[in-house]
């Protein structure tokens, strides 16, 4: 796609197909799922939607890759202190995912690992379902957090970070 196609069909996605996407009533439910997920272990999981790149980025041709690294610092997902956050970003103009992992639990798992957290979302995006498909990564996610930074019995998670979606 070239630079002005590519500005052109992100231009096109705004609030409105946000709102579309993901209601205020699915958003709530991520929110819960996300503090859910976070009593039992001590990883940060941050999702962040997008419906389209900033005109910086596609006047540059930066990838989602790319926004969502810029994102992870943003939202400081990588400011956590056993550095074990997750940012799922999702955006919708091109339903591009990508997960940024913090070191402390990038150490522990493979691509194909990662791969195998994506590729269910990817096919809940494909048929419209967002929440499903977000919802199923945060899942899959605290499975992961779970095994390798799993709360002692009494401990709490600090909650580092809000747990609201960050929809941009």
């Amino acid at each position: 796609m070239g630079k002005l196609l590519r500005l052109l069909h992100h231009r096109w996605f705004d609030d409105t197909d946000l709102r579309r996407a993901l209601p205020a009533d699915a958003l709530a439910r991520i929110e819960a799922r996300v503090a859910a997920s976070e009593s039992r272990h001590s990883g940060e999981i941050r999702v962040s939607v997008e419906a389209g790149l900033p005109l910086s980025y596609l006047w540059r041709g930066l990838s989602a890759r790319a926004r969502a690294v810029t994102l992870f610092g943003k939202l400081r997902v990588w400011d956590t202190e056993h550095n074990n956050g997750v940012l799922i970003y999702l955006l919708l103009a091109d339903r591009a995912i990508e997960i940024v992992a913090d070191r402390g639990l990038n150490q522990h798992l493979s691509p194909a690992q990662w791969q195998d957290v994506i590729e269910p979302m990817r096919q809940a995006f494909r048929q419209g379902l967002f929440e499903a498909g977000l919802l199923q990564a945060v899942d899959a996610i605290d499975t992961l957090l779970a095994r390798h930074f799993a709360l002692a019995p009494g401990q709490a998670n600090p909650d580092e970070l809000p747990n609201h979606p960050d929809l941009r």
